[in-house]
C-alpha cells in the first residue's frame, strides 16, 4: 500500500457524489451501533469496512501501476485516523501491480476471500451507485445491510427540490388526508430519499397497500428510480456538448494510420451509441413514469407497488446504463476542457477504447 497522504479526504467526504464514492467510514459511523452493520458487513475486513472507495480518474503518472491502460481505476483509501480526516489516509488501487501481494500483506486477504470478490465486483461496476451495486453483489451472494446502500449527503440536497416536483402529484391527488403544502411535500420527499427506516402503518404505505416485509423493498426501489431520472435530467442538459467535445477533439503530434483510423471510425459511432443508450434509459424510466401516472391520476396503485417490487431486476442494467453516461460526461468535461493539453494520439485512443467499452452491453443471466 502506498503512504502518500490523500490530502483532501474531509473534502472528499463532504462533497462526495454516491456514483464516485462509497463512503463506508461514514456508515460505520452512522450505524456501528445496529445490529445488522454487526451482523451483514460490507466487508469482513474491520479496515476495508471502515474505508472509502473512490471511482477516480488516473492521472497521467498513476498509468504505469497498471499493466493494462485504463482510464478510471477503484481506490481504496484508509483513513490514517478515523476521527480526523485532515491527517490523510494511505490507498492502494483495485487491480494495480501488486494488488494481490499487497492485499494478503496488509488486510491478509487472499484471492478466496470474500472482500476479494467483492472488490472485484466493484472495480468493474461503472459506477458507485447503491442501487447498482446491491444488485451486483447480490447475484454473487453477497447481501450486506440495507445500511450501506444510500445516497450520498452531497447528492440528497441537490435532489431535492427535483424530488418534491416528482411527487408533488402523489400528494395533492393520492393522499389526501395529508396537507399538501411545501413543508409536507418536503417531509414526504426527504422519507422516500432518505435511507432511514420509516414506519410502515404512516399514510404512504397504507396508500400503497404494502405489508411491513414490502415496504421498505418499496421505497429502496422508488428511491432508485428517483435517483436515476435525477441524474439522467442532469446528463440531458450536458450532452449535446459531450458528443461536441468528442467529435472535434483533435490529437497532437504524428499519428499511424491505423491509429487515425480508429480515432475516425470511434468519434462518429460513439455519438450513435451514447444516442442509443440514452434512448433505452429514457424508455425504462417512462414505464416507471406511466406506472406512477397511473397511481396518481387514476387512484389505482396495484401497478406501480408491482412495478416497485419487480424494479431490482431493472437496476443491474439501468444502472450499468447510466454509470457509463456518467462516466463519459464527466471524463469528457475533465479531459477535453478548453484550457486542457491536447491529448496525444495513443491518449485519445485509449479514451475512445474506454468510452467504447463502458458502453458495451453486459449478459446479467449469470452471476459476477
Amino acid at each position: 500500500m502506498a503512504d502518500r497522504a490523500f490530502r483532501s479526504l474531509e473534502n472528499l467526504e463532504r462533497s462526495a457524489s454516491t456514483a464516485r464514492v462509497l463512503n463506508l467510514l461514514q456508515v460505520a459511523r452512522d450505524h456501528r451501533l445496529t445490529q445488522a452493520w454487526l451482523d451483514r458487513p460490507f466487508f469482513l475486513t474491520p479496515e476495508l469496512n471502515s474505508s472509502l472507495l473512490v471511482k477516480h480518474r488516473l492521472r497521467r503518472n498513476e498509468y504505469d501501476a497498471f499493466r493494462i491502460p485504463r482510464q478510471v481505476a477503484t481506490k481504496i483509501i484508509v483513513p490514517i485516523d478515523r476521527r480526523d480526516l485532515k491527517t490523510g489516509g494511505r490507498y492502494v488501487f483495485v487491480g494495480q501491480i501488486n494488488y494481490e501481494q499487497t492485499l494478503a500483506e496488509v488486510f491478509g486477504i487472499t484471492t478466496e476471500h470474500p472482500d476479494f470478490t467483492a472488490l472485484g465486483i466493484i472495480d468493474r461496476s461503472p459506477s458507485l451507485d447503491p442501487f447498482l451495486l446491491r444488485e451486483q453483489l447480490g447475484q454473487a451472494g453477497l447481501k450486506p445491510a440495507p445500511c450501506y446502500f444510500s445516497i450520498s449527503e452531497s447528492d440528497l440536497q441537490q435532489m431535492l427540490d427535483f424530488v418534491k416536483i416528482e411527487i408533488s402529484p402523489l400528494m395533492q391527488l393520492s393522499l389526501g388526508s395529508i396537507p399538501s403544502g411545501p413543508r409536507s411535500i418536503e417531509r414526504m420527499a426527504l422519507k422516500i430519499i432518505s435511507s432511514t427506516p420509516a414506519d410502515w402503518t404512516d399514510a404512504l404505505g397504507q396508500t400503497l397497500r404494502l405489508r411491513p416485509d414490502e415496504y421498505q423493498e418499496c421505497l429502496f426501489c422508488w428511491r432508485g428510480f428517483l435517483y436515476y431520472k435525477w441524474v439522467m435530467d442532469k446528463i440531458m442538459k450536458q450532452i449535446a456538448s459531450v458528443f461536441e467535445k468528442i467529435a472535434t477533439v483533435k490529437p497532437v503530434g504524428p499519428l499511424e494510420s491505423q491509429t487515425h483510423e480508429y480515432i475516425t471510425r470511434s468519434q462518429s459511432a460513439l455519438r450513435s451509441q451514447i444516442a442509443k443508450n440514452c434512448l433505452e434509459i429514457m424508455s425504462t424510466l417512462t414505464d416507471y413514469d406511466l406506472a406512477y401516472r397511473q397511481f396518481t391520476k387514476n387512484g389505482n396503485p396495484a401497478g406501480f407497488r408491482k412495478f416497485l417490487l419487480d424494479a431490482p431486476q431493472l437496476f443491474a442494467r439501468l444502472g450499468e446504463q447510466i454509470g457509463a453516461l456518467q462516466h463519459i460526461v464527466s471524463f469528457s468535461n475533465y479531459r477535453f476542457k478548453p484550457r486542457a493539453s491536447p491529448p496525444g494520439g495513443d491518449e485519445l485512443m485509449d479514451i475512445l477504447m474506454d468510452f467504447e467499452a463502458s458502453l458495451q452491453r453486459r449478459d446479467h443471466s449469470h452471476a459476477f
